[in-house]
């Protein structure tokens, strides 16, 4: 069993007091902001249009106000996963799909080698307990503004 230890700093764990503070934190974050910030949990996403260098600029000034947040600097990543989903900097989803497919044939592997009987009565439910959610994880895509999106498109 771990020691007791005296802590400087936090909060009590489970109360309302953490949430509180964070909001607290956070709540000024979007101020003279000129793109989109959108505040999650654990995540904060800056988002713009860059058709021109007036929106490749405007994203650099708000990554330079919000860069007194935290001196991790922010680097260039082919891929990003974002809740969930694997895109590279085209918006191109076909390594999260090869990544779901190897990881489906993965499970069948293992339900071919320790699973004796081929019945359909055995295989069916346990492809649809295992596999399945495997191939459908992240099919469908939310975003706020999709439905809003779809509207338009209509």
């Amino acid at each position: 069993m771990s020691k007791w230890r005296s802590v400087t700093s936090g909060v009590p764990q489970g109360s309302v007091l953490g949430p509180a503070l964070f909001n607290i934190f956070v709540d000024d974050m979007d101020s003279r902001i000129e793109c989109t910030l959108s505040k999650f949990a654990n995540d904060t996403k800056l988002c713009g249009v860059v058709d021109m260098l007036e929106g490749r600029d405007a994203i650099q000034r708000d990554l330079d106000r919000l860069e007194r947040l935290g001196s991790e600097w922010i680097e260039s990543s082919p891929e990003e996963k974002d809740l969930g989903v694997l895109t590279d900097e085209k918006l191109n989803m076909s390594r999260q799909c090869v990544l779901a497919a190897q990881k489906a044939n993965r499970v069948l592997g293992c339900i071919k080698r320790g699973v004796t009987s081929r019945s359909r009565e055995v295989i069916l439910p346990l492809y649809s307990a295992l596999v399945r959610p495997h191939l459908e994880y992240c099919t469908q895509l939310w975003g706020p503004q999709f439905k809003k999106d779809m509207e338009l498109l209509e």
